[in-house]
């Protein structure tokens, strides 16, 4: 297989490390506008040759087909933020190649009700294009990081295996990850932790279809794993509330983060302040973006993992019923940052992330997924990925809840 893989931060980093050892991958190119970054990544890879580099603009879609016809790849990775997602999709579908990303076309709000009524949302703009895609033949997959992605693939695995009906399913995630030296630092793309948990919540229910709440709104506990331990969770905008619906039979899904109440205010401070803005604004004579000056101003997530600590944990909670009795179930997978860092050089919540997208290269490799059109990873058979999450380094693990009292009957 051979792979274009544009956008080289931290989780393209991953995909490229976890891709190195893989003899199926014949060719990845490392594409990025940051061409020194992408330089670095290639020099902690055994084959320079095996992992060309190229500078482009993801939002050039000439720029994508050219290079893409260049190394005639069979698959276009895009590891970008969300904001170039529709022109990587339409490059790759242009081109004819299959396509993957790891977070969905993004939201637009409701104009007039945007805290009750759902509008544009997460990947709309792909699913809306199925159809052409489908014709074609060509494969699309959306989603496929760990959150979303994993935790997709365990909501298949409990429809398929551990529930005779599903009532709710809910993505749970938490962490405590320290980051020694500084008292705001996300873990993650800092433009997407702004957008994603700054916009409103989108929930699913059967009866109601989707529908938007306040921002960090319905906190419940929830107890998480692996000495984690009992957590506040609050509504965050995910793509999983618009992918599982679409494949697993069930009658709500939502989607909580533990972020904490020192994050939460940080960000509610940004939003009052207007600093989370993405549409530049005149500042002295030039166009600036508020959300941009934002990123610049905190440390890049990459380059964290000498100074974290502790795990971060990925996980759906299912809750339904099994051979005529009510069962809770969560299905995760939890990383540690110092075995993370060890084992690849990455810091935990880029490389739990970034060993997706390669185990579902391999699976399209040897045909053991198969499909057209624009599909999530609910799509596909569960069990050939999970038999693989271990092989790649980070296994997936389940433990039961009592449905009386909502706690962990074992760790």
């Amino acid at each position: 297989m051979k792979v274009l893989l544009v956008g080289v931060g931290g989780v393209g980093e991953m995909i490229a490390v976890t891709a190195a050892p893989r003899p199926f991958v014949e060719k990845l190119v490392l594409a990025d506008f940051n061409f020194e970054r992408a330089k670095e990544v290639q020099g902690r890879l055994p084959d320079a040759g095996r992992f060309p580099v190229e500078q482009i603009d993801a939002r050039d879609q000439r720029q994508v087909i050219d290079l893409a016809r260049k190394y005639q790849v069979d698959l276009v990775m895009n590891a970008c933020d969300p904001s170039v997602n529709e022109a990587l999709f339409d490059a790759a579908f242009d081109y004819g190649c299959t396509y993957m990303d790891m977070a969905m076309t993004l939201a637009v709000h409701h104009p007039t009700d945007p805290y009750h009524q759902a509008h544009i949302k997460l990947g709309d703009y792909q699913f809306e294009r199925h159809e052409q895609w489908l014709k074609k033949g060509q494969l699309a997959v959306l989603g496929l990081g760990i959150d979303p992605g994993a935790s997709d693939i365990f909501a298949r695995y409990a429809q398929d295996h551990l529930f005779d009906e599903i009532e709710e399913v809910g993505v749970r995630d938490c962490a405590n990850l320290e980051v020694e030296g500084y008292d705001f630092a996300p873990g993650f793309s800092v433009w997407t932790t702004i957008d994603e948990c700054l916009n409103p919540p989108v929930v699913w229910e059967a009866e109601r279809g989707w529908y938007t709440t306040q921002p960090f709104s319905e906190a419940e506990k929830f107890p998480f794993p692996e000495g984690i331990g009992l957590q506040e969770v609050v509504n965050v905008e995910h793509e999983e509330v618009m992918l599982i619906p679409r494949w697993i039979r069930c009658k709500k899904v939502t989607f909580k983060y533990g972020l904490g109440d020192k994050f939460i205010n940080v960000l509610k401070t940004l939003h009052m302040l207007g600093l989370d803005n993405k549409h530049p604004i005149p500042v002295k004579g030039v166009q600036v973006a508020p959300r941009d000056v934002v990123v610049a101003c905190l440390p890049d997530p990459a380059h964290l993992g000498d100074r974290m600590k502790g795990k971060t944990c990925v996980g759906t909670w299912v809750k339904g019923i099994r051979d005529g009795q009510p069962r809770e179930v969560y299905v995760y997978q939890s990383s540690d940052n110092e075995e993370c860092m060890q084992r690849f050089g990455c810091q935990a919540v880029v490389a739990q992330t970034g060993f997706n997208p390669v185990i579902g290269w391999e699976l399209l490799e040897n045909g053991s997924w198969k499909g057209a059109g624009v599909l999530g990873p609910e799509a596909f058979d569960p069990l050939p990925f999970l038999a693989r999450m271990a092989d790649y380094g980070f296994p997936w693990n389940q433990v039961e809840l009592d449905p009386g009292s909502h706690t962990l009957i074992r760790d």
